[in-house]
């Protein structure tokens, strides 16, 4: 009964932390446009991600199966 008095109020702290980082998350934008992200696999060419990559050309490998 004792270990309650600890429990209790350490999931409370861990839920409330929980419900921070994911406000957070929201406000940032990192939930947002999910559907682009799933979409962006399919395409053709790539977007460099960061602006230190501008200036290495993009390398892409191809697989060519020859049957």
């Amino acid at each position: 009964m004792d270990i309650l008095y600890l429990l209790i109020p350490l999931s409370v702290v861990l839920v409330l932390l929980i419900v921070a980082v994911f406000g957070w998350a929201i406000h940032s934008g990192q939930l947002d446009d999910l559907e682009r992200e799933g979409e962006r696999i399919l395409e053709d060419e790539w977007v460099l991600v960061d602006g230190d990559q501008a200036s290495t050309p993009a390398i892409r490998q191809e697989s060519h199966n020859s049957t």
